[in-house]
């Protein structure tokens, strides 16, 4: 269909009018897509559920006794029999990126470690972990072991539990994490009576772990004697490194310890 120009010698009511007849509905003006992409992209905001963030001495793993910052997230889809952490499992208090990076700065530390409850549980974990890594720190993460640690960034140690038939949570062992695993990580067996070491001593022997990483045994606190472990270890000529929770023994249990 032919337009016509309006003339400039028509009213204004009617050159308004026509120019309306003949303009385009809004939703078919054409916006070049560089702008159109401006326009709708809306810069996105990485957020955690943060049980507690804390400064304290390692009390477990190769670290042990190094003055580190604890991020505690929360959530947890096991529940071991002997958990020491049950309040991570709800609550806490959401937090972006920065904010948590900002907190840990103020401690000026050297040491970071990422724990839970089970910090994988939740899919912005990995970023934190990555931008931990990319800030400087040397970071440790705490895992269950029962999720996926493929897509964790290799300059973290993984600590990793294996868990055992006396933990009550044994069927949710993630075995092919093993191959994902280095030198600079560590496996951890927490281990509740003779029945567990047995079964640590075995799975151990079987797939080889020590020739893996490091091999830590630990003893359920207040249910296992560390010295009646130390007894078994020694006797059986492991190579596996006895570990007690340090900051148990210097400050009891509870939060932010």
């Amino acid at each position: 269909m032919l337009r016509t120009k309006p003339s400039n010698d028509w009213p204004i009511e009617s050159r308004v009018a026509r120019l309306l007849a003949v303009a385009p509905p809004c939703d078919m003006v054409h916006t070049p897509s560089s702008l159109r992409h401006k326009i709708t992209r809306i810069p996105e905001v990485r957020t955690l559920r943060v049980s507690e963030i804390f400064f304290s001495l390692q009390g477990e793993t190769s670290r042990i006794g190094l003055p580190t910052v604890f991020v505690r997230l929360t959530g947890c889809p096991l529940r071991c029999g002997y958990c020491d952490t049950e309040y991570a499992f709800y609550g806490g208090e959401g937090m972006s990126i920065p904010a948590i990076l900002d907190e840990i700065s103020g401690y000026a530390p050297r040491y970071v470690t990422v724990t839970g409850g089970e910090p994988l549980a939740q899919k912005e974990c990995l970023t934190l972990l990555r931008s931990l890594c990319d800030t400087g720190y040397s970071v440790s993460l705490e895992t269950s072991g029962a999720l996926d640690i493929s897509g964790v960034d290799v300059r973290v140690s993984r600590v990793l539990d294996i868990k055992t038939p006396g933990s009550g949570e044994v069927e949710k062992n993630r075995w092919t994490n093993l191959g994902h695993l280095g030198s600079h990580d560590e496996l951890k067996f927490v281990l509740c009576d003779e029945a567990d070491y047995q079964w640590a001593v075995a799975v151990m022997r079987e797939r080889r772990l020590d020739l893996i990483c490091p091999i830590l045994f630990s003893p359920v606190y207040g249910k296992l004697d560390p010295a009646m472990l130390a007894a078994w270890v020694l006797r059986d000529r492991l190579p596996v490194r006895l570990q007690i929770q340090l900051h148990k023994l210097l400050w009891g249990e509870g939060p932010g310890r």
